[in-house]
């Protein structure tokens, strides 16, 4: 398989119902930021070195890149798609999910009193940058919700 396709070059792409949209329309715009997320967690999980909560953390993340698939083909499939049966949407389960492993690490600090000041360490500086890439990402996500159906709506 080639890593291009030319099928693009007059500005579209296709989405995963075999639709062409511009490749700057809201729902491109969106999943093409969840797989900026995704590289950034490559990024942090390639800075986890061999602490015990250091794997904890690579592993959740590893978890999340997995998820951030679905999510992609989630927002690359509108409803109502001829493919939609072939892709898991996302949904409360998923939700409450990263909600127990967000409980699991903050469990184990001390509660926040201020902001953090991004940096600290090579993967502390990393995750921020994920966490604003993740924001931006649904910052996106609410806004392609507002003209059009995105996933099941309660997540």
């Amino acid at each position: 398989m080639k890593l291009y396709t030319r099928s693009g070059d007059d500005g579209t792409t296709g989405l995963f119902s075999g639709a062409r949209v511009s490749k700057n329309h809201p729902r491109i715009e969106a999943y093409g930021t969840v797989d900026e997320f995704n590289a950034c967690l490559g990024l942090c999980i390639s800075a986890c070195g061999s602490g015990k909560m250091e794997q904890v953390i690579r592993n959740i993340m590893v978890q999340i890149q997995s998820r951030l698939f679905d999510i992609g083909a989630d927002l690359a499939t509108p409803e109502g798609a001829k493919n939609e049966s072939k892709i898991v949407r996302i949904d409360e389960t998923h939700v409450t999910e990263v909600e127990r492993w967000i409980d699991e690490i903050d469990s184990k600090n001390t509660p926040l009193q201020t902001f953090v000041m991004p940096g600290g360490t090579d993967l502390a500086s990393r995750l921020h940058l994920a966490r604003t890439v993740c924001r931006r990402a649904e910052r996106l996500m609410v806004g392609l919700s507002n003209t059009e159906p995105v996933g099941s709506g309660k997540a």
